[in-house]
């Protein structure tokens, strides 16, 4: 525990202009979110990469999403094994605690995560194969969707497609999730798709009947 330092100044200063404006802008609102607990209306859940800002993308404030973040914005399939699964955890807190009526997978372009998993199943990245490797292990999620791209088109193709089956298979797998089933059943729960460019800022929106993605 020696190792563990104090914030950098650089995030000190940002917290004391936060505080000193946006907060002190809105204190009611924090009070009120503070006194009367979270109503989010949907939960997100998105890649944690530093580039993908999915608030931003609907100038969300403070208690508006229930935000999951992970390597390419995965869902496992549901598997009560008594393991730890912190994406499992936090879509059953979402839907049976937190009653969220919206559910929103966003995938992303030039994703890392994506680009392992398509590098590992093409034989181009043995140390992720390796059962060592924790990334590896969970960007087997995502092999099925590997499995149905044209692995005959240019390599960009390929990584754009696998961005969005990263999309596609994690709506399939969060409808194994019994309480999800469910809730969808009493049309308390609406699952979505999307995946934006990050480079345009373009949204894309998951269209199941035609299997595709169009233009929000």
């Amino acid at each position: 525990m020696d190792q563990i330092r104090p914030l950098p100044s650089f995030l000190v200063q940002r917290y004391h202009g936060w505080k000193a404006t946006k907060f002190a802008e809105n204190q009611a609102w924090y009070k009120k979110l503070a006194d009367e607990g979270q109503r989010p209306r949907g939960m997100i859940i998105s890649c944690c990469d530093s580039r993908v800002n999915a608030l931003a993308l609907f100038e969300a404030d403070a208690g508006e999403f229930f935000v999951h973040r992970n390597v390419a914005n995965l869902v496992p399939p549901y598997q009560p094994d008594g393991d730890p699964r912190g994406t499992g955890a936090t879509i059953e807190y979402a839907v049976t605690a937190l009653h969220i009526p919206h559910l929103i997978v966003i995938g992303h372009s030039q994703c890392g995560g994506v680009a392992g998993c398509h590098a590992m199943c093409s034989e181009e990245a043995p140390h992720l194969d390796s059962k060592t490797s924790l990334v590896g292990r969970w960007i087997d999620i995502l092999r099925p969707g590997f499995e149905r791209i044209d692995q005959s088109a240019p390599k960009d193709e390929q990584l754009r497609a696998l961005e969005k089956e990263a999309v596609v298979l994690s709506l399939e797998n969060l409808l194994t999730y019994p309480f999800i089933v469910e809730a969808r059943k009493k049309q308390e729960l609406s699952l979505h798709g999307l995946w934006t460019d990050i480079g345009e800022g373009a949204l894309y929106q998951y269209e199941a009947d035609a299997r595709s993605f169009t233009l929000v």
